[in-house]
């Protein structure tokens, strides 16, 4: 592997390469001068398929002239009593034919809309997958984790909401001329006063779409704010709840959410004046069509011919006139999102030639490569073992992404021979069985299984979980101790048996014994390894006089290089780093620096625990045969829940509970508005027919003023209703209520919750879900309500025009009943598996992103891609049925819709005798035209507002989940001053993970005094993170009691009891926001406070060389620091809070033995009156604490002071021993004291 410089130093013999080189620059910038269009590419893939359904909407819009023309003929034949009966039935059957042709024409055309939508959709999800995996790392950053969620959950849902409307664009001018022109036969000139106010109205509508757009945009920007926080409270949650800081976090989402909701506000108010308009619209048309016909001549007499076809036209009309706004705004919604998606799809990719990959044929020449960082030169020959030095932030990590084509290359060129592994610093495990986890997509081999995990000292782990190799781990691992995720790391990238080697400091998080064991086994000179090339970046000094070469880097240069010995004779940087440090480290084999990140393994996996049952074996007994449990238990165990579908009718609960977010005085008084608007509505109509059969007298009818005004009141008073219906912005009530209840219900949840529940889940809740709340719900039951009415009202109209009809309205809404009730059911249930098959679509989604880097350097791209496209068909299996059952519904409804008009007509044409032209209109206008549509909405909308209502019920979900203990609680809380001294007792206390599992720790009785140091230790396992999670109630007790200076922990508020007690954890987790916010959300303390804190956690020269300072922008989890500056954050967090009780979960398991050591003197001197708990890795951090408690199996085996129990020669003395201690301790009984032993040695 090598870095070389530039490459003209190159030979003559390959001046091939150099021109192709050329040719390559002077292609590239021509495509980066035209921006790429993503409209092009859609419409050249999707195109020719929906160019079909152009020619079924034009067959369908001249379908729909028919009806109005063949109800003209009606009416005259009423009309005209000597017209033979037989033109009576011939016009019924046409209408007949007509409106049955109609159904199926348009039916088609919707069919290749939906599809064409949902495909577009799946290509959308599909490229911005395959984009996420190839986009730089500056890239990302630009683009959250929730941003690019949101392009796949909400984005791409826009272009498929308009594939079914787009033709409108053409199509509604369409009819609009149309109609004009049979308007026009019908009334003559007097159309012009309509189509006045028609395009009068057009500029309102546009000046309201624009006013849209930028309010979506700028709810979309709080939405994909809201989505990321949401991530990262998700992925932090433990964090937060250790500190206490839930509420700081709630509120910083509740004022994204305020923006948001303030924005809905004035969409729902424009909303409601769009709507206004287009009530009215249709309806101003009629009258000042309808005043001027009258006025201009006494002669024009306004009969039921002329009224109904008229009316008739005008309701044609008003479908374009309505749908040309909503086309727009869809146009304009889905035009922002072509936008960001274009955004996100131009943003730089990485190069695949920055790194050259393939043989080396010159020989090893100096070379040059400059990224962000570097100018560094260096060379390491085939099968060699180098390592790589240096403290914290010095570049060790982005020399080796430089290796991996991770950095942005400035010049010369590195060289990688075969293929790559990398472990990196912070495991990343994808949700999958452990097996799958290691195999990593390679073929199975056993021999070779067997061989990686022992040498990688995971055995005793697969013994220890429920189901053996086979148990799925959680999303991010959660069932895993940090030190598991890492050997599982290692052991993917030992069994993918590549060339090269990279290791980011994958010693940190394990034992010593077991760093031990992986270094000699795996990654030194006798290791599984050792014909390999391999680059470990590390802390630990003693594995360094095994390599090869070492490389010593500091800011971002190699500052020296070479062996261990020719650097100790080279007497420079490094001899004198060993020299402060060998003195403290060298005989702490430290192999790994730090006890096993312990989330003991029997963490949650205890959750159903093979732990307690295998008490009587050691953990080195177990043989290869272990790693397959009996396939009953196998089976039986699974960690994370899916996402379920809850089945049958939605519950009317779930109704009642969303009336009860609107408010119920507000709900009562939306519905009786909403009647009174349909009621002026009828009355004008049926005051429209009564005008149409006043006689007419000398060619003109009598009371034509009244009868106009009277017109005119009824249809500005049903607009003036609707106004103030709409302007009631109920739906926003409801959605603050919902998101708060959710936000709350979920952040009470205890941490198992959160280990059982893939964030995906909880991510779907808080977007699709709340999205469906906030925008898609209140429409609907706008929509519901107003089909509702009208249908209502219109059989009253036909019961009043023909009597007859009530023999057949009741047996025809019973099969519409039946048809409804059949598909609803099938339409509900599609719509939730549609719902959960999502779900892990944005989970492996998360999942990709997190670990980008690992599956590139595996090249694993393509296995990833596949495994997308699998989940997302999975996800259209379930859409495309639903689709599908929309078309048959609607094709057996019309049909009914159709025997209704039939019938309706035919009787109109049996009684012709008795009935006046004017009810004959009404009641087949009303029909025929309406209510066949009104029908068909009110079927479709209840089954919309029926499967979209599921989101109210998925969101209430989580308010019946379990919750943890009250935040605080007035009656018990404590002191302010408490804990004074920081006295711990525990008292018989046992602790266990799950109802049904085994106690993980019993019959704990230890009573630790006010400023003791007390050190925990005890091998993988032991139980030692679970003690103190249930020190901070993370779990509560199973048995016994903890008391802390005479109050019992278990009596008082969780965040009464958080405040108090201070965790430096093991994962350092940042929130993005600035550093300040990191520190203190609260705002508590000044900023000198911050700044000493900082001073002390060694953090101020870094700080101070930010140019923000304090306001320094974290990147979302902290990314942009390094783990070891994150750690020191978490120290820095610990120091502000000064509290009398601190807890060190392996705190410097990330930071080199020099930080370290800071991190240990600060603590000393600053937390010196302070009770302070460790949970010890290098043991010699705790050989100076007051006391050691040693745990094994859940139980208190050993206490007392670390020289005591080394003479007591128990499990203490043997893990000094394996750490290389007890050599030092015998040498030195008397005197702590290091040089002495260095001298001894």
């Amino acid at each position: 592997m090598l870095y070389s410089p530039k490459k003209q130093q190159k030979s003559s013999s390959s001046s091939g390469d150099v021109t192709e080189e050329a040719e390559a620059l002077i292609i590239k910038p021509s495509q980066k001068s035209s921006e790429a269009s993503l409209f092009k590419v859609l419409y050249k893939t999707f195109g020719p398929y929906f160019l079909m359904s152009f020619l079924f909407k034009a067959a369908h819009d001249l379908l729909m002239f028919a009806g109005p023309e063949i109800l003209k003929l009606l009416i005259n034949f009423v009309n005209n009593k000597a017209a033979p009966n037989w033109q009576g039935y011939f016009y019924t059957g046409l209408l007949f034919v007509c409106a049955c042709l109609q159904t199926l024409i348009l039916h088609q055309y919707f069919h290749i809309c939906f599809v064409t939508g949902m495909r577009l959709k799946t290509a959308i999800v599909g490229v911005i997958y395959r984009k996420a995996l190839v986009i730089t790392n500056s890239a990302r950053k630009t683009s959250t984790v929730g941003e690019i969620v949101n392009l796949m959950s909400v984005d791409a849902q826009r272009f498929m909401d308009l594939a079914t409307y787009i033709n409108m664009i053409w199509s509604a001018p369409l009819q609009v001329i149309l109609a004009l022109y049979l308007l026009w036969q019908n009334l003559g000139p007097s159309v012009l006063a309509g189509v006045a106010v028609m395009i009068l109205l057009v500029p309102i509508n546009a000046v309201m779409a624009m006013k849209t757009k930028t309010y979506q945009v700028a709810q979309m920007k709080s939405k994909d704010n809201r989505i990321k926080l949401m991530n990262e409270i998700l992925n932090g949650i433990k964090v937060l709840k250790l500190y206490a800081w839930e509420l700081a976090f709630r509120e910083k989402v509740l004022e994204i959410r305020q923006k948001e909701l303030k924005v809905l506000k004035k969409s729902a108010y424009l909303a409601a004046m769009a709507t206004f308009t287009w009530v009215c619209a249709p309806f101003l048309v009629a009258l000042s069509t309808f005043a001027v016909y009258v006025t201009i001549d006494k002669k024009n007499v306004l009969d039921a011919q002329k009224a109904f076809v008229s009316l008739a036209l005008f309701n044609i009309l008003r479908f374009p006139l309505n749908m040309l706004p909503m086309v727009i705004s869809s146009i304009v919604e889905a035009s922002v999102s072509l936008k960001r998606l274009r955004v996100f799809l131009s943003h730089e990719e990485l190069d695949p030639d920055s790194i050259i990959r393939g043989p080396i044929t010159e020989g090893d020449k100096q070379a040059e490569l400059c990224t962000l960082y570097f100018s560094i030169n260096f060379t390491v020959p085939e099968g060699s073992l180098v390592a790589v030095v240096g403290q914290v932030g010095c570049g060790k990590s982005s020399l080796l992404s430089a290796l991996l084509g991770e950095m942005d290359k400035k010049e010369g060129y590195v060289v990688v021979k075969g293929s790559v592994a990398y472990v990196p610093q912070q495991a990343w495990v994808q949700n999958a069985t452990l097996e799958d986890n290691v195999i990593f997509g390679r073929e199975m081999n056993e021999s070779r299984y067997k061989r990686v995990i022992e040498a990688c000292a995971l055995l005793p782990d697969i013994e220890i979980l429920p189901t053996g190799d086979k148990t799925e781990i959680g999303e991010k691992g959660v069932n895993l101790s940090g030190g598991q995720k890492q050997r599982v790391s290692l052991a993917r990238a030992v069994y993918c048996n590549a060339d090269v080697y990279l290791f980011d400091d994958p010693l940190s998080a394990v034992d010593a014994h077991v760093g031990k064991h992986i270094f000699e086994k795996v990654i030194g000179p006798k290791g599984i390894l050792k014909n390999k090339t391999r680059v470990l970046v590390t802390h630990a000094i003693n594995y360094l006089p095994q390599m090869d070469t070492i490389l010593v880097m500091s800011d971002g240069e190699i500052s020296e290089m070479g062996s261990y010995q020719e650097l100790l004779k080279q007497d420079g940087a490094f001899a004198e780093f060993l020299r402060t440090y060998a003195n403290a480290e060298q005989s702490m084999e430290n192999s790994g620096k730090l006890t096993e990140k312990q989330m003991s393994s029997n963490r949650q996996l205890s959750n159903s625990s093979t732990y307690s049952r295998d008490t009587g074996k050691t953990q080195h007994q177990s043989s290869t045969a272990e790693l397959q449990k009996p396939l009953a238990e196998k089976n039986s165990w699974k960690l994370t829940e899916a996402d379920t579908a809850k089945t049958g009718r939605v519950k009317a609960t779930v109704y009642w509970d969303y009336m009860k977010a609107i408010g119920l005085f507000i709900s009562f008084l939306s519905i009786f508005l909403f009647m009174c608007n349909h009621i002026a509505s009828l009355a004008s109509n049926y005051w429209l027919s009564l005008w149409t059969d006043d006689p007419v007298i000398n060619g003109t009818q009598q009371y034509t003023n009244v009868r106009l005004g009277v017109y005119g009141a009824l249809g500005i008073s049903q607009g003036l209703l609707g106004l103030t219906y709409f302007k009631i912005s109920w739906g926003i009530f409801a959605s603050r209520h919902l998101h708060l209840n959710l936000l709350h219900n979920v952040l009470r949840s205890p941490m198992s919750f959160f280990e059982r529940t893939p964030s995906g889940n909880l991510v779907n809740r808080f977007s699709k879900e709340i999205d469906t709340i906030d925008s898609t719900i209140p429409p609907i039951i706008k929509m519901f309500m107003g089909s509702t009415f009208n249908v209502i009202g219109a059989c009253i109209i036909i019961l009043l025009a023909t009597p007859i009809a009530a023999v057949i309205i009741p047996p025809l809404g019973l099969v519409y009943l039946l048809v409804q009730r059949f598909y609803v059911a099938t339409s509900r249930q599609l719509k939730r598996l549609e719902s959960v098959s999502r779900s892990p679509v944005y989970s492996h989604f998360n999942e990709t992103l997190l670990g980008v880097s690992v599956i590139r350097a595996f090249e694993e791209q393509k296995r990833f891609i596949k495994q997308n496209d699998v989940k997302v068909d999975e996800n259209q299996k379930a859409y495309y049925p639903s689709i599908v059952a929309n078309r048959w519904l609607a094709v057996r409804l019309e049909y009914v819709g159709n025997c209704i008009v039939l019938f309706a007509a035919l009787f109109a044409v049996t009684a012709r005798n008795k009935l006046s032209a004017g009810l004959v209109g009404l009641s087949v206008l009303l029909f025929f035209l309406q209510i066949t549509a009104y029908l068909n909405w009110l079927v479709r909308m209840s089954s919309e507002l029926e499967t979209n209502i599921v989101a109210v019920e998925r969101v209430k979900e989580y308010a019946e989940m379990e919750k943890e203990a009250e935040w605080s609680i007035e009656q018990t809380a404590p002191a302010s001053t408490w804990p004074k001294e920081g006295k711990v007792e525990f008292r018989g206390y046992g602790l266990r993970y799950r109802e049904d599992l085994d106690l993980v720790l019993k019959n704990i009785n230890v009573t630790i005094n006010g400023g003791e140091k007390i050190g925990i230790v005890g091998r993988t396992g032991a139980g030692k993170s679970s003690l103190t999670l249930g020190l901070f109630r993370i779990n509560e007790a199973a048995e016994g009691e903890i008391i802390i200076d005479g109050i019992n922990i278990a009596k008082i508020g969780l965040h009464d009891l958080r405040f108090k007690i201070t965790i430096i954890p093991q994962d350092p987790i940042l929130f993005s926001g600035s550093l300040r916010m990191n520190l203190d959300p609260f705002d508590q303390h000044s900023d000198e406070d911050i700044w000493r804190s900082l001073e002390l956690a060694h953090l101020k020269n870094f700080v101070s060389s930010l140019p923000d300072k304090l306001n320094h922008e974290c990147a979302e989890g902290g990314e942009n620091l390094s783990v070891g500056q994150r750690q020191l954050v978490c120290l820095a967090r610990a120091l502000l809070r000064k509290s009398k009780i601190l807890v060190l979960d392996e705190a410097t398991a990330a930071v080199d033995l020099e930080t370290d050591k800071l991190i240990q003197s600060t603590i000393k001197s600053q937390f010196e009156e302070c009770t302070v708990l460790t949970i010890a890795h290098r043991l010699n951090t705790i050989m100076d604490y007051t006391r050691v408690l040693v745990l094994d199996r859940g139980e208190v085996v050993e206490c007392g002071s670390p020289d005591h129990l080394l003479q007591e020669k128990g499990i203490f003395y043997s893990m000094a021993k394996d750490s290389g201690l007890v050599i030092w301790c015998v040498a030195v009984r008397s005197t702590w004291s290091y040089t002495q032993f260095t001298q001894e040695f």
